[in-house]
């Protein structure tokens, strides 16, 4: 006997699995190019979603190596922070220059005086933002930097000054009330600044935590760390400290052990947290500075693991320079090639930083030099670093050389048309 009920429930049934059938299928068959459908989408990148254009960026920084520029609180000072509006339409003129520029990479200051750009749970908002230290904006700048880089196609680090609070006795003027620097037992004062002390534990600590909240909170693509460590080679700014050590270290290599242990220590912080998220440091470019005043082992990073995926040495004279003795150690080629003959691990990636803030001023050479004065110095360093195996890329400090060059505009101007015909 014909059951209509029956019937009507298995028709219903066979229909709901066709649909379904199509519908798998259909996702299946789309699934093999998704950024296809993204690219024309201007909040693809904000919705969490990797746009084609960042896919370029990030398979460029894979095959030809880091492209970079740093944007420091020094661009941001020339920003509009008055709202999200005004701050997300200059920033994502910063970001677009860069890319018209053939670079895949920005570096953005995330926090420069123990402060930060972002809501935190252990540093105070940036005074550069408000104006006063510890002022809600009422938005995320950090937030809006990272949307707006992937979504220009670009990858971005988070930048790092570890240890550094103020900058003279003006930068800022007045820490706020809740700056854990405000606990003056955590901290150094010199003639250039308070900075915290690299002896203690417990500033390690705060650091990686800072690290650790960008890292869990934000889709940076890397950490970048300057070269503000030790601020001075006075005796008595950790004197106490170094009392209290029961061993055989010489003060020199105990401030460097002290150093050391902070970078293995936010480099593992990073690892566990994600561990495609890259840990880098840009230290001077005169390692013997790095070794014996600011108490850093850049060797050591280099050519042991768990210290950093980079180095990024600060090459910032130029082919000709020479110091008042005559000598050219300094000279970009011959330091940018001692540099890669430094013996390094596995993994360990070597950048150079190009100095753009030597664009028509010099670099101070002892010899007369017009080299900056061409509108291609950059240029030709970046053909040195390609050329050199050994070298993994470059970051050029900074924006505002380039494209806030007021005193010598012709020649900036010439000098980003030269890299971006470089680049193409």
């Amino acid at each position: 006997m014909f059951n209509s009920s029956k019937a009507v429930v298995k028709i219903v049934a066979i229909f709901a699995f066709l649909i379904l059938t199509c519908a798998v299928g259909a996702k299946l068959f789309f699934k093999t190019d998704p950024s296809a459908a993204l690219d024309d989408n201007p909040d693809a990148a904000e919705n969490g979603v990797v746009t084609g254009d960042l896919r370029r960026a990030q398979a460029d920084f894979r095959q030809n190596g880091l492209k970079g520029m740093w944007i420091s609180y020094l661009e941001y000072q020339n920003l509009d922070f008055s709202s999200r509006q005004a701050f997300t339409r200059d920033i994502r003129k910063v970001f677009s220059d860069c890319k018209a520029m053939g670079l895949n990479t920005v570096i953005v200051h995330a926090r420069a005086f123990g402060d930060a750009f972002y809501p935190s749970s252990y540093f105070p908002y940036s005074h550069i933002i408000t104006g006063s230290q510890g002022t809600d904006p009422g938005y995320d700048p950090l937030e809006i930097m990272v949307e707006t880089a992937h979504a220009t196609g670009l990858r971005i680090e988070a930048w790092v000054n570890p240890y550094r609070v103020k900058l003279g006795n003006s930068m800022p003027k007045e820490l706020s009330a809740d700056n854990p620097a405000q606990n003056t037992a955590l901290t150094i004062t010199t003639d250039s600044g308070i900075f915290y002390n690299p002896a203690l534990a417990e500033v390690r600590d705060l650091v990686t935590a800072g690290v650790v909240e960008i890292v869990e909170n934000y889709d940076v693509d890397g950490i970048h760390f300057d070269d503000y460590f030790y601020p001075d080679t006075s005796e008595e700014i950790d004197s106490r400290q170094y009392r209290r050590y029961d061993g055989d270290m010489s003060l020199e290599d105990w401030r460097r052990e002290n150093v050391n242990m902070l970078i293995r220590q936010v480099y593992g912080a990073v690892r566990q947290a994600d561990d495609s998220v890259t840990f880098g440091i840009s230290p001077q470019g005169n390692d013997d500075n790095n070794y014996n005043m600011q108490y850093s082992d850049v060797a050591l990073w280099l050519s042991q693991p768990g210290y950093a995926d980079y180095i990024m040495p600060q090459l910032y004279w130029g082919f000709n320079y020479t110091t008042a003795s005559g000598s050219d150690r300094y000279a970009f080629k011959n330091l940018s090639y001692d540099w890669s003959e430094y013996k390094r691990t596995a993994g360990v990636k070597l950048y150079v930083g190009l100095g753009a803030y030597r664009i028509g001023d010099g670099d101070g050479s002892a010899a007369a030099s017009s080299e900056w004065q061409t509108g291609d110095n950059l240029k030709k360093m970046m053909e040195v670093i390609d050329a050199n195996p050994n070298l993994d890329g470059y970051a050029i400090y900074s924006y505002n050389s380039l494209f806030g060059n007021t005193k010598y505009s012709d020649l900036a101007r010439q000098e980003v048309q030269n890299i971006t015909d470089y680049n193409k």
